[in-house]
């Protein structure tokens, strides 16, 4: 079988060697990941990380709670890096609303023009939604024209209705390490409510471990296995089915992946 992570951190110097964690992930069949940028910093260095290991690809992009850091210019520079060999995707961006001091118009500004760059550059986006799950809906209705090139909400943990609004306008979902709690229900409904071919697997490492793993820091993708062996059991399918849908869905998505 051939895992894929879709959506991981791998900076903030917490695994220890990277070399070894590769060497590990190789042998839990996780053959691809997608270190996702956050803001500037992260981002050139998920650039790097992707040039150091054939199997690591990246995303560029700002996330909502970052932009206290924004700088107007920086688009730009998203943008360049987005040119990479091995840039797939423009993310994470979004909406969060979870803190008091949330600067929606902000939040809501820099996420339609990073749609905009991503329609530009010809690339899907991984999109983050905490707390937002009508507003990132309706920016998502609002701007449909800008996601001819894909979609993805990452982590998703909101209703299976609001999966399938989004689902109407092309998005696809990855599932995390919480969507194997039991007390998981919105996840796992949503898993059971989409489309075969919207279906993809993350981590967000180091953070969100699966349940065999609940409590431990950092979270590695080495955890891929036992979240796709989650969702194929929820889909009533074999672990080696929904693997393959996965590793499939990912490349339909992720163009540049290869």
């Amino acid at each position: 079988m051939r895992f894929i992570d879709v959506h991981c951190h791998l900076d903030g110097g917490v695994y220890g060697d990277l070399n070894a964690l590769f060497e590990r992930l190789t042998a839990a069949g996780v053959e691809k990941v997608i270190c996702a940028g956050f803001d500037i910093p992260s981002s050139k260095f998920a650039a790097e990380l992707s040039e150091k290991f054939p199997s690591c690809y990246y995303t560029a992009g700002f996330h909502p709670t970052e932009l206290k850091k924004y700088r107007e210019g920086d688009l730009e520079i998203i943008a360049d890096l987005a040119r990479g060999e091995k840039c797939v995707a423009i993310g994470e961006i979004g909406l969060d609303y979870h803190y008091p001091d949330t600067d929606k118009p902000l939040q809501r500004r820099i996420f339609a023009g990073q749609l905009r760059l991503a329609h530009e550059v010809g690339l899907p986006v991984q999109i983050h939604s905490r707390d937002s799950a009508e507003d990132t809906l309706g920016v998502l209705k609002e701007f449909g024209g800008l996601l001819s090139n894909g979609a993805l909400l990452h982590c998703f943990s909101y209703s299976p209705e609001i999966a399938l609004e989004m689902q109407k306008l092309g998005a696809c979902f990855s599932f995390g390490g919480t969507s194997t709690y039991s007390g998981s229900k919105r996840a796992k409904k949503s898993i059971a409510a989409v489309g075969p071919d919207r279906l993809l697997t993350e981590t967000d490492s180091p953070y969100l471990a699966p349940l065999s793993r609940r409590g431990e820091f950092p979270n590695t993708p080495e955890s891929i296995p036992e979240i796709c062996t989650n969702m194929a059991h929820i889909r009533g399918v074999t672990v080696e089915e929904m693997a393959e849908t996965v590793w499939q869905n990912a490349h339909n998505l992720f163009k540049k992946l290869r």
